[in-house]
């Protein structure tokens, strides 16, 4: 009985440890959740086709970004970019009271209607888009472009913020300028990465890189490399480095038959710089591009 009654005390013991551990962890789990909800969400400003993000989560407190800077048709690496615009119009329907929300109407000159819901989160932008040809034509609006202007962010001038910026290949992230960086285009300078199945005749008519991207993300460093931003769009056509400090993942439509919907989604990452966490995050927002990467 005696053998029993101390193995019974160190059981007890043990489980009460046990259990202190786990409401202990359970204590600081919902403590970081707490944390991370009271963190204030960044706010959004529309006006003139430029969407203003603020928030103290980034370092010169803006980020700016052209949206949209264009709806294009396909053919358009060879040829001048006024013969592949479509031209469009868009306005702002409403705007929370706590700039955490924007919803905008497009109105493409082809007849197609988009319309855009715009949500701010602490450590990310989120972007619902809805393409709607209430026609009885067929519309070639096959690609679009939100323009992210990220000088600012780098704290370098629209020459040399490109040193902060990167893209993945290899499934690695790499800086810029990369390997093989293309000088060829019909307007220069920049880049373009075009991703597996998309045609090359398709995409911006800057200087074209052989090299295929492995992720969809492209991004860039802020300038004490303490913070990082990065944006994703599915499906999309490109990833690009532009002219004017900026950074675009294009996002693809294929075109629109009468009558017909198509909805495409993105993401703007704005976070430490801790790029696993930002790839777990893209992976679990972007699932299906994982699998066409893999």
């Amino acid at each position: 009985m005696e053998v029993h009654g101390s193995a019974s005390r160190t059981f007890s013991k043990h489980i009460t440890r046990h259990v202190t551990a786990l409401v202990v962890v359970s204590v600081l789990a919902a403590a970081a959740t707490t944390a991370l909800a009271d963190e204030p969400a960044m706010t959004l400003k529309w006006s003139d086709r430029v969407l203003q993000i603020q928030g103290e989560q980034i370092r010169d407190k803006r980020l700016a970004m052209y949206y949209l800077e264009a709806y294009c048709r396909p053919g358009s690496t060879n040829r001048g970019f006024n013969q592949t615009v479509i031209p469009h119009t868009t306005e702002l329907l409403s705007a929370s009271d706590d700039g955490h929300e924007l919803k905008l109407k497009s109105t493409v000159s082809d007849g197609i209607i988009v319309d855009h819901t715009i949500t701010a989160r602490h450590d990310a932008i989120d972007f619902r888009l809805t393409f709607h040809n209430p026609t009885d034509r067929a519309s070639e609006l096959h690609w679009g472009q939100p323009c992210l202007r990220v000088g600012g962010f780098t704290g370098l001038d629209e020459e040399k913020y490109l040193a902060k910026c990167f893209i993945f290949l290899d499934g690695r992230l790499t800086r810029m300028p990369t390997r093989e960086w293309a000088t060829e285009g019909l307007y220069t300078p920049g880049q373009v990465w075009v991703p597996k199945g998309i045609n090359r005749d398709d995409v911006n008519p800057r200087p074209q890189s052989k090299l295929v991207p492995s992720h969809g993300l492209i991004g860039c460093f802020s300038s004490d490399e303490s913070l990082l931003v990065a944006i994703a769009f599915e499906p999309y056509q490109e990833l690009f480095q532009g002219v004017f400090g900026c950074l675009h993942s294009d996002f693809r439509v294929g075109g629109l038959a009468p009558r017909e919907s198509k909805k495409v989604r993105g993401k703007l990452y704005v976070m430490k710089n801790d790029v696993p966490a930002l790839l777990k995050r893209y992976e679990a927002d972007f699932p299906e591009q994982v699998r066409k990467e893999e």
